[in-house]
């Protein structure tokens, strides 16, 4: 097995149904999947969706899945670092104006995965990802939990966990449980505005353990002073820590800074 690649294939037919049914995929829509893997996902999606784009990095899997999927017309698999992918000229090469993102990700490239969907200038409708359990918590945590990795996917959009899928589930089996999530109402992006946004998130988080004040102040090479003034002003207490606000206090901090 392609232990290498961070690779672990579910091998549950009951997972697959559940995840099928969380995508509700009608037959006239088109769909990214990423590491098709031994292909028992990407069966069930081309049987539902009108066109299936897969990508898979190992090229190990190559011969299983094109011998796999020879005859199934509505199915394209390229093998391809999805992160090296120029995903708005793929996108406008399929013609898939809207297409829903399905994946079993690595858990080692999760975050960078999620950022290259909901930052390109072509987003899908919506995305339904299988990740590490403890990052899909991170990613839904409330006000009070939130870190840069929450605030980024919140910010975009609205995520939620469906359900979580245990390590038995897979072959080889990893080390932790899954969460399979769905991140939809993706909004469009505005580099001006997420620009300013991410520089205030970055520095609110540049020392977890200081206060907001500080951390700003250092990153901004302000006075403290003034810094604990603006943000008094804003409603925000002298203590408050970066993980004890929302998105849209980052928003509202972002005007400010």
């Amino acid at each position: 097995m392609p232990r290498y690649l961070g690779q672990h294939f579910l091998n549950n037919p009951d997972i697959v149904n559940q995840i099928i049914e969380a995508a509700n995929i009608k037959e006239n829509e088109a769909v990214l999947e990423i590491g098709p893997g031994e292909g028992i996902l990407t069966e069930k999606i081309c049987q539902k969706a009108k066109k299936v784009i897969s990508i898979e990095l190992d090229d190990k899997l190559r011969a299983n899945l094109e011998r796999k999927f020879d005859n199934q017309s509505n199915l394209e698999i390229i093998f391809e670092d999805i992160l090296k992918v120029n995903l708005p000229k793929l996108i406008d090469e399929q013609q898939m104006s809207h297409y829903k993102v399905i994946a079993n990700i690595p858990y080692y490239i999760t975050s960078k995965i999620i950022r290259l969907f909901l930052e390109t200038t072509h987003q899908p409708d919506e995305l339904i990802l299988m990740i590490q359990k403890e990052v899909a918590q991170r990613i839904v945590a409330p006000k009070g939990q939130m870190s840069i990795l929450a605030a980024s996917v919140q910010y975009y959009a609205k995520a939620e966990i469906l359900f979580d899928v245990t390590k038995d589930n897979f072959n080889p089996p990893p080390k932790v449980d899954s969460s399979v999530i769905k991140i939809s109402n993706i909004k469009e992006v505005n580099p001006t505005k997420d620009k300013k946004f991410f520089r205030v998130v970055r520095a609110g988080f540049c020392a977890r353990r200081k206060t907001l004040i500080n951390n700003l102040s250092n990153s901004f090479h302000i006075d403290k002073k003034d810094v604990e003034r603006i943000l008094q002003e804003a409603g925000f207490l002298p203590n408050t820590r970066a993980q004890e606000l929302s998105v849209s206090d980052w928003e509202k901090l972002a005007d400010l800074f």
